[in-house]
């Protein structure tokens, strides 16, 4: 086999075992795909790895800034209680439409809220509201934007809080210093900011998988 042979192949073991998409799942990315969304949701696996992490959280509130389909949305959403709220920022309304679709059918519609429009506008609206902080944060949306992302986070969020900003390797593209792609520097600022800001302290995780080469970076909230 190649080597992303191999990767399909662990990847389809430890989902079987660990992570199985259910019928609300599997419908979520059967709608979004048959709606013509790009097919660049998270994996089954990153989506119960985002469940546990707010699981651990003891989550009561989760930010998610980039919906899609709603298929991470539905993954995070299950780990919060009944009086939890996950707010969810998407820039398309044709991918927020089938996201509300699919989260209603996951009987979600009642803690998730998803907010249209671009994020950068959406954010100042939400502190304007003076939410309580979130617990966990989810960064995955045009990656251009990660580190103003990951800025209004650290204003939306507390000591103890949890950032996960997904799609930070670009398969090795990263290291590039001179790259001129948005999406590379992008990234390159929100690790760097990650690096150098008191009130951080994160790693970041290669991975390969179904998705091919990729990863994420995890920061927590200091006070």
């Amino acid at each position: 086999m190649s080597e992303s042979q191999v990767w399909d192949t662990v990847d389809a073991y430890f989902t079987a075992q660990l992570a199985p998409d259910d019928e609300v799942t599997t419908a979520a990315l059967r709608d979004s795909e048959a709606a013509g969304l790009p097919q660049v949701n998270v994996t089954a696996n990153q989506g119960k790895l985002l469940q546990l992490l707010a699981q651990i959280q003891g989550a009561r509130t989760i930010l998610e800034i980039g919906t899609l389909g709603g298929y991470s949305t539905i993954w995070m959403a299950r780990a919060l209680p009944a009086d939890g709220r996950l707010i969810s920022l998407e820039y398309s309304p044709r991918h927020a439409e089938v996201a509300l679709r699919n989260i209603a059918r996951a009987g979600l519609d009642k803690v998730v809220e998803v907010r249209v429009g671009p994020a950068l506008d959406s954010l100042p609206l939400l502190a304007d509201e003076n939410p309580p902080p979130f617990d966990l944060v989810f960064i995955d949306a045009d990656k251009a934007n990660n580190e103003h992302y990951l800025e209004w986070a650290l204003r939306l969020t507390s000591t103890g809080s949890l950032i996960v900003v997904d799609n930070v390797v670009r398969s090795g593209r990263v290291v590039d210093a001179d790259s001129t792609d948005g999406d590379v520097r992008g990234t390159r600022s929100a690790i760097e900011l990650i690096g150098s800001h008191p009130r951080l302290s994160g790693t970041a995780i290669q991975t390969v998988g179904t998705k091919g080469y990729d990863g994420f970076a995890l920061a927590r909230v200091l006070a």
